[in-house]
């Protein structure tokens, strides 16, 4: 099956059937065994993700009635064609033939003419895309729009640029197996350029490159991991020999970072989600590195702790993940206005119970990989005010000391959007 039909199969599932593009994508990809195919199909997947509603509006003007049922497919793939033609440098001619194919290849040989016709009529007009809405000129939902005006009324257009920037390429050095400097000379002699990020352990490629190709990188010299992310474990800062708490874990990054900050700690890296929680014992055994790995909640710790109380807690909350979308631009479509809502009353409730594990004098960091002040710092405020014995402590990082925790937005420092706040419990 070719580029253009698998592209479609994995749009359908996402915008059709709610399913994540990290999924959906990977999904499509094992069909195809050249390397260039693979990024051909990921670049048409993305890129339809980024400017969807301009895309969407495109085809559906150009369609005498719309696509239905079974047939739905088809207007994804006439919106991957549309993606070609207005977004690619692929020549229009091949754009053209190749996405006719693929109707034919997902068995609607009856439809390929309207398809062919329509692409046709698409190139014909070279018409600018449509931008007469704020969801248009943007290509982002709307409902997501009005929050950003709220909560960033000064720059909340520069933020929906950064978030559909495509995003760099970070590492995370492994101080156990060598000095970050040790592994820029390491990148430097294969070619690879990089700089050291802001966090001690961070690695900016200068453009992504397959991890097949950097130094040791099975072995367990480095891990990719955006430069927002890794900060959460240098801001909860374990020591020696305490007991630790990664209570949403997967996929693992962070559980890892925190053993190679300190290799003695007892580290217990819990998950509610048993499929991403294998992700976190395949990053430890890559890393050559030991925790205890739990399939439980972190909102219910008492159904499968019975141990003592933990001295650090890593609460990377569940959440909208509105400031990765550079990186998911799929988010945009998967996430509703409501869900907000619903995740902000989920890490309330996983946020009190977190609290009641944590030892007199311990440290909890809350960490969010969205934008949005109701799930960070209105979450944040709003803990301490029910909650007599907790304290903010500054993070060093925070433009102003007095905010509610340090809020990283999208681009900054070429980072992913993300949240922290620190708090320790009274003794």
């Amino acid at each position: 099956m070719n580029v253009r039909a698998l592209a479609a199969k994995a749009i359908y599932e996402v915008l059709e059937k709610g399913m994540s593009l990290s999924v959906a994508l990977p999904e499509q990809q094992q069909h195809l065994e050249n390397g260039k195919d693979k990024a051909l199909l990921a670049e048409l997947c993305y890129g339809v993700m980024r400017q969807l509603p301009q895309l969407d509006k495109c085809v559906s003007d150009c369609l005498a009635k719309p696509f239905k049922g079974k047939q739905r497919i088809l207007h994804q793939l006439l919106i991957v064609g549309c993606y070609q033609l207005y977004f690619t440098r692929i020549p229009a001619h091949a754009a053209i033939s190749e996405t006719a194919e693929a109707c034919r290849q997902l068995r609607f040989d009856g439809l390929v003419k309207v398809v062919n016709g329509v692409l046709r009529n698409i190139q014909r007009q070279d018409a600018t895309l449509n931008t007469d809405s704020d969801t248009l000129r943007f290509n982002t939902p709307a409902w997501f729009i009005k929050r950003l005006q709220q909560a960033y009324p000064d720059n909340w257009q520069a933020i929906i640029e950064q978030s559909h920037q495509r995003p760099p390429m970070w590492l995370r050095n492994n101080r156990l197996s060598q000095s970050r400097e040790d592994y820029l000379s390491a990148l430097a002699a294969q070619e690879i350029s990089a700089q050291a990020g802001p966090s001690p352990d961070s690695i900016l490629l200068d453009s992504p490159k397959d991890v097949a190709n950097l130094p040791d990188f099975m072995q367990g010299a480095a891990s990719v991991q955006d430069g927002a992310a890794q900060w959460a474990a240098t801001l909860l800062a374990p020591a020696a020999n305490e007991l630790v708490l990664d209570a949403c874990a997967a996929p693992g990054g962070k559980s890892c970072h925190l053993i190679e900050l300190a290799p003695s700690i007892n580290l217990v890296a819990v998950d509610f989600d048993e499929k991403r929680l294998a992700r976190v014992q395949q990053n430890l055994d890559r890393l050559h590195l030991k925790a205890q790995v739990i399939h439980g909640d972190a909102a219910n710790i008492d159904s499968w702790w019975q141990g003592q109380q933990f001295d650090r807690i890593l609460l990377d909350a569940p959440c909208s993940a509105t400031g990765v979308i550079r990186r998911h631009p799929d988010i945009k479509w998967l996430r509703k206005n409501n869900d907000i809502e619903e995740l902000a009353t989920l890490q309330r409730q996983i946020f009190d119970h977190c609290w009641q594990w944590l030892k007199p004098g311990g440290t909890l960091l809350y960490a969010t990989c969205s934008i949005l002040p109701q799930e960070n710092s209105q979450q944040v405020e709003q803990f301490l005010a029910r909650t007599p014995d907790a304290k903010l402590v500054p993070i060093a990082q925070q433009s102003n000391p007095e905010d509610i925790g340090w809020q990283i937005l999208p681009g900054q420092d070429n980072m992913d959007g993300f949240y922290y706040a620190r708090l320790v419990k009274a003794i």
